[in-house]
C-alpha cells in the first residue's frame, strides 16, 4: 500500500525521497525492522490476551526434564507471526505482484488450518486435535491451489541464459545475456553444471508435444514438498525456541535466493535462473524472518509463548512455498535439513517400532524417543543446549546452501 501512494506522491507532486520505495532492498530491510517491532511490542499484548482466556497449553506426561512446568503456557502464538508478517507485506509489498498475492494465500490458508487445530485442543479438550487427514486435505488443497497458479498464471515466467554466440549488445549498451520470458516446468539442480531438471520430460515417453503434460508433475511435486515441510516444522516444534530459530535461518537464505533470482545482473553474474519479479518475495520473506526473530523474544528458554500449530504449520507451507516459487525446491533437503531429520526420525521410529513388533512380537526403538530433539533430551541434555546446537548445524547447512550458487 505504502509503495503505490510513494508512487504517487512522486509522480504527481515530485516528493523527495519517495523514490526509494521503488527499491526492494529498502522495502524488504523496513518490512524486517518493522516485522521485529510489532511481534515484540504488540506479541506481549497477544500473549496476555491468551492468558486472559485461558488459552494454555496441555501438557502429555512423556517424562521428559522440566515437561510438567511448562503446563498452562499459551498457545496459539503463532497468531503473532501472521500478524507481523502480513501487516508489513501488506504496506510494504507490491500487492499486485503474483508470489506476494501467493505467499498472503499460503499464510492465511495454513494459519486457518493450525488455528482450527489449536482450537479444538484448547477449547474442546480433545489433545488429538484436528483429524489427520483433515489436516492432509488442507495441505494438499493448498498445495494444488499453489502449483496451478505457479504453472497457468501468466505472471508465473522464466528467463534463460542465452548461448554466448546469441548474445548482444542493444541500442542502450546493455548486453542482452537472457532470452525471452516463457512458461516453464523447470526447476534447479544444485551440484550439477547444467543444473535444470524438466519435470515435463516425466511424460516424454509419450512423443512430442509430451510438454502439455507438465503440469501434472508440477503439481504433485508442489502437493508432496508443501504437505512435506509443513509437517516437518510441526515436527520441529517441540522444545523451546527450535521451530522458531531454524526457521529463521532458512528464511533469510531463502530471502538471498529469491533476491538474486529476481536481480537480472545477479543471475547473470552467478549463472542462475532469472524468474521475473520474483525479487518483490524478498520483502514479504524478510517480513516473515522479522516476525520469527521477535517472536523468538518471547519464545526462547523459558518460553512465555508457543506458537502451536497455528504458528507451525504456517511456517513449513510458506517456506515450502517460496522455495517451490524461486525453483529452489531441490535444495530444501539441505537448508531445512534439520525439518528432514525431525521428520524422518519419526518415520524411522514408528516403521522399526512396527516391524520389530511384528516379527519379534515386541517393539524395539531406535531412538530414546521422537522426533530428534526428545532423544537428546531422554539422554539428559539441557533443552538449551538442543536448540543452540541445532542453530549451528542450521547455519552451517544454510552456508553450504548458499556456496551451491557456484559450487557445480
Amino acid at each position: 500500500m505504502l509503495y503505490y501512494l510513494f508512487e504517487y506522491l512522486e509522480s504527481q507532486f515530485g516528493l523527495p525521497g519517495a523514490s526509494v520505495f521503488q527499491f526492494i532492498t529498502f522495502r524488504a530491510a523496513a518490512a524486517f525492522i518493522l516485522s521485529i517491532l510489532i511481534s515484540a511490542i504488540y506479541g506481549k499484548r497477544i500473549i496476555g490476551f491468551l492468558q486472559r482466556q485461558q488459552v494454555g497449553e496441555s501438557i502429555r506426561d512423556l517424562g521428559l526434564e522440566g515437561q510438567v512446568q511448562k503446563a498452562g503456557t499459551p498457545t496459539m502464538g503463532g497468531i503473532i507471526i501472521i500478524l507481523a508478517t502480513l501487516i508489513p507485506a501488506i504496506l510494504l509489498a507490491k500487492l499486485d505482484n503474483i508470489y506476494i498475492i501467493l505467499l498472503i494465500i499460503t499464510t492465511l490458508w495454513m494459519g486457518l488450518i493450525g488455528f482450527v487445530d489449536d482450537y479444538i485442543k484448547v477449547f474442546k479438550k480433545d489433545k488429538g486435535g484436528l483429524s489427520g487427514k483433515f489436516k492432509v486435505i488442507g495441505q494438499v488443497g493448498l498445495g494444488v491451489i499453489v502449483g496451478s497458479m505457479l504453472y497457468f498464471n501468466d505472471g508465473v515466467t522464466i528467463k534463460e541464459q542465452l548461448p554466448k554466440e546469441q548474445q548482444v549488445v542493444n541500442k542502450d549498451g546493455r548486453k542482452i545475456v537472457f532470452g525471452e520470458a516463457h512458461k516453464s516446468t523447470k526447476t534447479t539442480v544444485p551440484f550439477f553444471k547444467n543444473n535444470e531438471l524438466d519435470y515435463s520430460k516425466a511424460f516424454s515417453f509419450l512423443g512430442e508435444g509430451y510438454e502439455k503434460y507438465g503440469w501434472i508433475v508440477f503439481i504433485f511435486i508442489t502437493v508432496f514438498i508443501v504437505t512435506g515441510v509443513s509437517n516437518g516444522a510441526n515436527l520441529t516444534d517441540g522444545i523451546d525456541g527450535l521451530a522458531a530459530g531454524s526457521s529463521a535461518i532458512i528464511v533469510i537464505t531463502l530471502a538471498i535466493f529469491a533476491w538474486v533470482s529476481g536481480n537480472i545482473i545477479f543471475a547473470d553474474y552467478l549463472d542462475v535462473m532469472y524468474i521475473p519479479d520474483s525479487g518483490e518475495m524478498t520483502v514479504f520473506i524478510l517480513a516473515f524472518a522479522g516476525s520469527l526473530v521477535g517472536f523468538l523474544w518471547y519464545n526462547t528458554y523459558p518460553a512465555q509463548v508457543f506458537m502451536g500449530d497455528t504458528g507451525s504449520l504456517t511456517i513449513g507451507g510458506i517456506i515450502a512455498v517460496i522455495a517451490i516459487a524461486i525453483r529452489k525446491e531441490l535444495l530444501l533437503p539441505i537448508l531445512a535439513g534439520i525439518f528432514v531429520v525431525e521428520n524422518l526420525s519419526v518415520i524411522m521410529q514408528v516403521s522399526w517400532f512396527k516391524f520389530t513388533k511384528k516379527k519379534y512380537g515386541e517393539g524395539r526403538r531406535i531412538f530414546r524417543m521422537a522426533p530428534l530433539h526428545h532423544h537428546y533430551q531422554k539422554l539428559s541434555y539441557h533443552e538449551s543446549k538442543i536448540v543452540v546446537r541445532f542453530w549451528i548445524v542450521g547455519i552451517l547447512l544454510a552456508v553450504f546452501a548458499i556456496v551451491t550458487l557456484k559450487l557445480r
